[in-house]
């Protein structure tokens, strides 16, 4: 549907629902379900220079809310992803396009991956994770500050003409409008927000942490208000794309963001209980756009009334 297309960075999507990193593996894991070439654009897992083996288990639990994670950005690393899962990705995309995720330890760790991912043919942007919350000390988390994110993004974007997205965290709201205004004027050329809240929780019986990491991160519909409210205030600061993640489980969820600025989404959590919740997600909106007679979709963007 045409009226679904967006263009973000420059490039046209064909519509304006992802995937959110971490979430849907490297796209073969939901393959028998639903199909990457339906999506707006694929976002892969956050991959690294090096494998890396995530945090000691166990790693996910359920929440009454949604879901706590400290999956610690295990992945097969670059060189690996680069044999293995970027043919498939390749095969199968269709029309939708790719985004890798990126993560690093140090600045250099962030240059050199970019100028890695940069030498693929086919990949349409690079998002850059400044906001993972389940790594050790010296990792992403603690790379995401006033300061460095700019340090970040302009050596990333010295490595690659490819269009820069910042990921940034919702643990450092107070801080979250001068973390995107940094990132775009050191040369991001889009923002994703939210990823996930610190949380924890505990087993009564044992009295210990039922994650092995102790802490992690919150997912799911108990965000959304978060994710929303992220949204709001930095699209209100930017003249970029900010996509909206957090806490969508509908199309009308996905349109709330849209509403407060949003120009794309990403679906997390929910692809976890419902593999189809981006097929229907993009049905929804088609309706919704249909029905209400708008002539495209970024129609909606940034139409708050208030």
């Amino acid at each position: 549907m045409k009226e679904l297309a967006v263009e973000l960075f420059g490039i046209e999507f064909q519509n304006p629902v992802m995937v959110a990193s971490g979430t849907f593996g490297y796209g073969e894991e939901y393959s028998d379900l639903i199909s990457i070439s339906e999506l707006g654009a694929f976002v892969t897992k956050t991959i690294t220079l090096e494998p890396r083996p995530g945090n000691r288990p166990p790693r996910i639990v359920e929440t009454s809310s949604g879901m706590l994670n400290s999956i610690g950005l295990a992945n097969v690393g670059v060189e690996e992803f680069i044999c293995s899962k970027w043919p498939w990705i390749r095969r199968n995309r269709g029309d939708a396009r790719v985004i890798a995720n990126i993560g690093g330890r140090s600045v250099a760790e962030f240059s050199r991956m970019a100028r890695r991912i940069s030498g693929l043919d086919g990949v349409d942007g690079i998002e850059v994770n400044l906001s993972c919350p389940n790594v050790e000390e010296g990792g992403v988390s603690k790379l995401s500050r006033l300061g460095r994110i700019g340090e970040i993004i302009r050596a990333v974007c010295d490595q690659t003409d490819l269009p820069v997205i910042s990921k940034l965290s919702p643990n450092l709201l107070l801080d979250i409008e001068g973390m995107a205004v940094e990132a775009v004027e050191s040369g991001s050329r889009g923002i994703s927000l939210i990823n996930t809240l610190m949380g924890m929780d505990v087993d009564v019986e044992s009295r210990r942490p039922v994650l092995g990491n102790v802490t992690g991160g919150l997912s799911g519909p108990a965000i959304l208000p978060v994710g929303l409210f992220a949204v709001k205030k930095v699209a209100d600061a930017v003249d970029v794309p900010v996509i909206g993640i957090g806490g969508i489980t509908s199309h009308r969820d996905a349109l709330k963001y849209l509403i407060v600025g949003a120009s794309a989404v990403q679906i997390g959590t929910a692809n976890f209980t419902n593999p189809l919740v981006c097929r229907e997600v993009i049905r929804g909106l088609e309706a919704y756009v249909r029905d209400h007679r708008f002539e495209s979709i970024s129609s909606l963007t940034g139409s708050l009334i208030e």
